[in-house]
């Protein structure tokens, strides 16, 4: 089986390659051969001396090929994961310090520097699937790129069911609650409900009870994990959910806008900084560079939110939770379940339907799913808190206007993306954002 990787070159592409290897299950649907695209030879480079280091006593390990050809890297794949950065680390630290500058949250992909991310990535995205459609129309494509579920909707209006959203938080989040509960998750049933980046643990169903009750009521458990920590027991249990950890930035919103401000650098021009370093370390020494950049990755999750967790108390990261990776396993587990047809449950980002009340059948919405060789099936989540639907139809004004504004350059639809953005305070200074990233490109 052939997978094509878009964004090959990327910095967490040696954990979805560790995820292949570890896949030593049935052969049938198994990636034979791995096919990394980038627009930036030097970085392919470095991460095939990784790769090369990483399939060291893996005889059935994939053959990896690298191309800066699009259409090469499409033709012949069943299953294309896309993973771009469209401006690179460069254009993030744009999206994060614009909005700063005018007082308001500036982070990849939540508010403000969301719409920009959104406004400069989604024409691309749209050509990308415009040459899938063309060169590999049967081929399953897995979007990882933020913002994941705006990305993932404008893909869909050219590839339909068969383009499919993936993100790590919301497992992530699942996995610690269980951890917590001192519960198996091969037993446990999820309730999650949400759109990427904005979603809520309802119910942690153990052997058909849910266990969430007693974790909200054990202040000890629940602020043993992250979420926890992020919104504190007090707010949790008011909620009666367990959210997001993006979240944080909505719910606490001047304290982060206020820790950001604070920090030497933001979190875009951290990891320019640092993955700079990484690429021109692999490049000088190309024998190293499995070792700088496991060097690297730790570093990466150690400093993960670094800002949110300052403002609630400062507080280090779980060593549970600097493996890195857990997108690259939903990806594989996703990818095993169409192939081989794997009847599994995953949180997926995928088109409503009916799975939501209160949102359009199009709406790709972050939901449990039923996957198996037909794709992902979303499951009826019921009835949505009024908060939480409250929020989710905001979010998906914002990114259909982003979308629309991406599709036709219109700024009017810019413009109404920018200031419908619950994060956003002033229609002046929505004006004023995208004038000044206008400035910058």
């Amino acid at each position: 089986m052939r997978l094509t990787v878009l964004g090959g070159g990327g910095f967490r592409m040696p954990l979805v390659h560790q995820a292949l290897l570890d896949d030593t299950g049935d052969e049938r649907g198994r990636c034979t051969e791995l096919v990394l695209y980038d627009t930036d030879r030097q970085r392919l480079d470095a991460i095939g001396a990784v790769l090369a280091r990483q399939a060291r006593g893996h005889p059935a390990a994939p053959s990896v090929t690298a191309t800066t050809d699009l259409d090469e890297a499409l033709r012949g794949a069943d299953f294309i994961f896309s993973a771009i950065r469209v401006g690179g680390l460069e254009g993030r630290t744009r999206d994060e310090r614009i909005p700063l500058g005018q007082g308001v949250l500036g982070q990849e992909t939540v508010g403000a520097g969301g719409v920009l991310y959104g406004l400069r990535t989604l024409p691309v995205a749209v050509r990308i699937a415009e040459r899938i459609a063309a060169l590999a129309p049967d081929a399953w494509t897995i979007n990882f790129t933020n913002p994941a579920g705006m990305v993932t909707e404008a893909m869909q209006r050219i590839l339909g069911d068969r383009v499919i959203g993936i993100c790590d938080s919301p497992i992530g989040l699942c996995r610690r609650a269980t951890r917590a509960l001192g519960a198996d998750p091969d037993r446990t049933v999820y309730d999650y409900v949400g759109v990427n980046h904005l979603g809520w643990l309802r119910r942690v169903l153990v052997d058909g009870r849910d266990r969430l009750p007693d974790l909200l009521a054990d202040t000890a458990a629940l602020e043993s994990f992250e979420e926890g920590r992020l919104f504190g027991a007090d707010w949790l249990r008011t909620l009666g959910a367990l959210p997001n950890e993006y979240l944080h930035y909505y719910y606490f919103n001047r304290e982060a806008v206020e820790a950001i401000s604070a920090a030497d650098a933001t979190r875009g021009e951290f990891l320019r900084d640092q993955q700079a370093g990484f690429y021109r370390e692999a490049a000088a020494r190309p024998e190293r560079a499995w070792e700088s950049w496991e060097r690297t990755r730790l570093e990466r999750e150690e400093t993960y939110m670094a800002a949110s967790r300052a403002a609630s108390g400062g507080w280090e990261r779980d060593s549970c939770d600097l493996e890195g990776g857990g997108y690259d396993r939903v990806a594989l587990a996703l990818m095993r379940a169409v192939a081989r047809n794997e009847r599994t449950k995953l949180i997926l980002n995928v088109r409503n339907r009916s799975a939501v009340p209160g949102l359009d059948a199009d709406a790709v919405v972050e939901v449990p799913c039923l996957v198996d060789s037909g794709g992902a099936h979303p499951l009826a989540v019921g009835a949505v808190a009024p908060d939480q639907l409250g929020l989710m139809l905001s979010l998906k004004a914002v990114e259909r206007s982003t979308i629309e504004a991406a599709a036709d350059g219109g700024r009017p639809a810019a413009l109404r993306a920018m200031a419908l953005h619950p994060l956003v305070d002033s229609v002046r200074v929505a004006d004023r954002i995208l004038r000044a990233a206008l400035d910058q490109t």
